[in-house]
């Protein structure tokens, strides 16, 4: 399958009076695939963003090489932009036009056909919205016609940063469907994301960075297959004994209020034979396998602590400016876990 973005040994120092030298991305690399939807995840000031604004020439890189379906980035962008659509943090629009004004000099200005301006709305769900002004939107609705603005020309390559934020439940799903339509259709899309488990419903492939650093990468099901403990939720009626025989197998057994926790499991037959041989019943056995959300905050240490709130790294903020969020690119251009793809 051919790569449609690789970024090989990306890096990036921000240097700042206050903080002096900060590293935002350390050596990162990332492949995605043709027709992938492909989650790209990271905390807060992990090097997510810095990486998205190299990759579209918003930044300048200090190292490493990048390519966009086969263009060297960002030196040959201008010929590939016009068939990539993006969005790279929140979304910026003049409040006093209405979506379809917007949208339609968008399109003019990209040399697209102004007949796209009502095929967007419609796919992003403004059809009816189109021509109320933008400052009467709500984050959600800025959200979508930003989607709508990375649509018009009709991208081979679309890449979003939190498309989802601001939408409420059904508009996620309005969001999901949009993106699985668009990856039938041949697109390729890179998505970040803070709500993961929408990125497990959606994405089949993900790369996961933490400062600065891939940590993570490949399809779905094989990253999260490689933090399976082979689990199982066990109710019992005598727990205790239960425990005690299901240890005598070399099982780890955890007991919880209101069930055991048994890993080490290779069949889940041999916890219903082991006890049911000896009499102790078993009222419900569920296995227990880990999610995208548990593995992200194993992988890049940011799980809850019960008494240290957790500090952002803000490696990202000098350059960071809402100015850039939504892109023109015709206009602007001028350590890792693995698992086999």
């Amino acid at each position: 399958m051919s790569a449609v973005i690789e970024i090989d040994g990306l890096r990036k120092t921000f240097h700042t009076l206050r903080q002096g030298r900060r590293v935002a991305v350390d050596g990162f690399d990332l492949r995605v695939d043709a027709g992938q939807i492909h989650g790209f995840l990271g905390p807060n000031g992990s090097g997510k963003t810095t990486t998205l604004r190299a990759l579209l020439g918003l930044v300048r890189a200090d190292g490493g090489r990048m390519s966009m379906l086969g263009a060297p980035s960002p030196q040959r962008l201008p010929e590939v932009a016009g068939r990539v659509g993006a969005i790279v943090e929140s979304p910026q629009f003049f409040g006093n036009f209405t979506a379809r004004r917007t949208l339609r000099l968008l399109a003019l200005a990209g040399g697209v056909p102004t007949g796209r301006v009502d095929e967007v709305l419609e796919q992003v769900g403004l059809r009816d919205r189109g021509d109320e002004r933008v400052k009467g939107y709500s984050l959600g609705m800025k959200q979508r016609l930003a989607v709508a603005s990375a649509l018009l020309k009709s991208p081979e390559l679309l890449i979003l940063d939190e498309p989802a934020n601001g939408l409420d439940p059904a508009g996620i799903r309005e969001m999901r469907d949009l993106m699985r339509s668009l990856a039938e259709a041949g697109v390729t899309v890179l998505l970040s994301s803070h709500i993961l488990a929408e990125i497990q419903l959606i994405c089949d492939h993900v790369t996961i960075i933490s400062h600065g650093r891939r940590v993570a990468a490949g399809p779905v099901d094989e990253v999260l297959a490689g933090f399976d403990q082979h689990e199982y939720a066990v109710r019992v009626a005598e727990p205790e004994r239960a425990g005690e025989l299901l240890r005598a197998l070399g099982l780890s057994v955890t007991a919880q209020p209101d069930r055991l926790v048994v890993g080490g499991v290779d069949e889940p037959e041999l916890i219903t034979r082991t006890l049911g041989e000896q009499g102790v019943w078993v009222r419900e056995l569920v296995p227990l396998r880990p999610d995208l959300e548990s593995v992200f905050l194993e992988l890049t240490g940011t799980g809850p602590h019960p008494t240290i709130p957790r500090q952002v790294d803000d490696s990202l903020l000098p350059e960071q400016t809402q100015k850039d969020a939504a892109i023109d690119l015709d206009a602007r251009v001028g350590d890792s876990r693995e698992v086999g793809a």
